[in-house]
């Protein structure tokens, strides 16, 4: 029971069992049928054509119906419609041009890059950038040190930043609404401009200092050398897509193109990550110190998850990133069309050994608990669990060997 009698929503428990066998990544491809792993070009494209239909009917709706001038109560609401959904279409494009950059696309490199770089520069996603820096996230997954994208806090670091004044001064409640929409407004920006919730240290493990580690300069050192091209090409596509922007509100109107455009593309940020998130963040899944870390137990703390809500609809446009991510980040150049087939196959091999992970919860109660129980980590060594800042840190920090300020 939560605060108040209030009834606590808990998902099934995942910790691994401590004589549990980590299996090879052999053993986890051999479980798998091969032909799980074969691509079809012509399959693959008619998924980009299928979604690119289905975002051209909410668009043209949108164009030809809704008002973009002297907006109504209803008018507004009917664009908040359309955003929501067009933004979930936007996410299919996305998980697509993200298949580009694992090379579950295709077979050849130069496909899945004359697919992706559009696609994901018209979502303002810098391809090349973020292909590098979500790689390092598959790489490096819950590493405490090293993984890239929602790396847990310390109770130390939740301190010195104030925070936990914050969070007892706001409430518990409050807090966990202002964590939703840090996350999942302000999030996705915040990552690709400054690498917050980033690893602790650089790719060369030499520590960040001052270093400003943002996806769009070429000399960021957020990459290695090698890759300066490429991050200048991903940014190029970002501009590119602003000035289109610019050019079709100069012809049909700023307001117009606007509400077409920017309301979508923050609900398609919103799944996103939601997405890269919730697959990895739970109150039962270890995150791992260096000492403990392995890229099989980490990958194996991968999370899938329904996402069955309006009948399964939002599942099926986001190519079931979402249900199929265990397989995902086992297999990341497995094509999306094989993955339920391959995650039934996983599911039987892990289940038995305890090392299947699956939240059935609805993704709105998994979101709500998830942002109020796993807000911080003990340490950065050994095995953490996620903890609740109002449940286990006084006002003052001093409890629990935390140093007050």
């Amino acid at each position: 029971m939560g605060k108040g009698g209030e009834q606590v929503v808990k998902a099934a428990e995942f910790k691994p069992p401590a004589d549990a066998v980590i299996p090879t990544k052999k053993e986890l491809r051999d479980a798998i049928p091969a032909h799980c792993f074969k691509h079809s070009v012509p399959y693959s494209l008619a998924l980009v054509v299928r979604d690119a239909m289905v975002i051209g009917t909410f668009g043209a709706l949108a164009w030809n119906f809704l008002p973009s001038e002297n907006l109504s109560v209803l008018d507004w609401a009917l664009w908040g419609v359309y955003g929501f959904w067009q933004g979930a279409a936007f996410t299919g494009w996305w998980v697509l041009a993200h298949e580009c950059g694992h090379g579950g696309f295709s077979n050849y490199s130069w496909l899945n890059d004359a697919v992706g770089w559009p696609l994901h520069s018209f979502l303002l996603v810098p391809y090349f950038s973020w292909q590098y820096s979500h790689a390092k996230h598959h790489a490096k997954t819950n590493s405490l040190m090293d993984g890239e994208t929602h790396n847990a806090n310390t109770k130390q670091e939740m301190v010195e930043s104030g925070y936990v004044k914050f969070v007892h001064c706001l409430g518990e409640d409050a807090f966990a609404v202002w964590q939703l929409v840090s996350h999942l407004v302000f999030g996705w920006p915040a990552y690709l401009v400054f690498n917050l919730t980033g690893a602790r240290r650089l790719h060369n493990k030499q520590p960040i200092g001052n270093h400003l580690l943002d996806h769009f300069r070429p000399n960021s050192k957020l990459f290695p050398a090698g890759w300066e091209n490429r991050v200048a090409l991903s940014t190029f596509g970002v501009v590119l897509t602003f000035a289109g922007l610019f050019a079709a509100g100069q012809e049909y109107g700023h307001a117009k193109i606007s509400l077409m455009y920017w309301p979508a593309y923050m609900w398609c940020n919103f799944w996103l990550v939601l997405y890269t998130w919730l697959q990895h963040t739970k109150e039962d899944v270890p995150q791992y110190g260096e000492s403990e870390w392995t890229w099989m137990k980490g990958a194996l703390c991968t999370i899938d998850r329904p996402y069955a809500e309006c009948f399964g609809f939002f599942d099926w446009m986001h190519h079931r990133i979402g249900s199929t991510h265990v397989a995902h980040h086992l297999f990341s150049n497995l094509p999306c069309y094989h993955a339920q087939e391959a995650t039934a196959a996983l599911k039987a091999f892990l289940e038995p050994r305890g090392l299947y992970n699956y939240d059935g919860r609805p993704t709105l109660v998994a979101m709500w608990v998830t942002t109020k129980n796993c807000q911080y980590v003990d340490d950065i060594t050994g095995v953490q669990y996620f903890k609740s800042i109002a449940a286990e840190i006084p006002k003052d920090g001093a409890a629990k060997g935390v140093k007050a300020e």
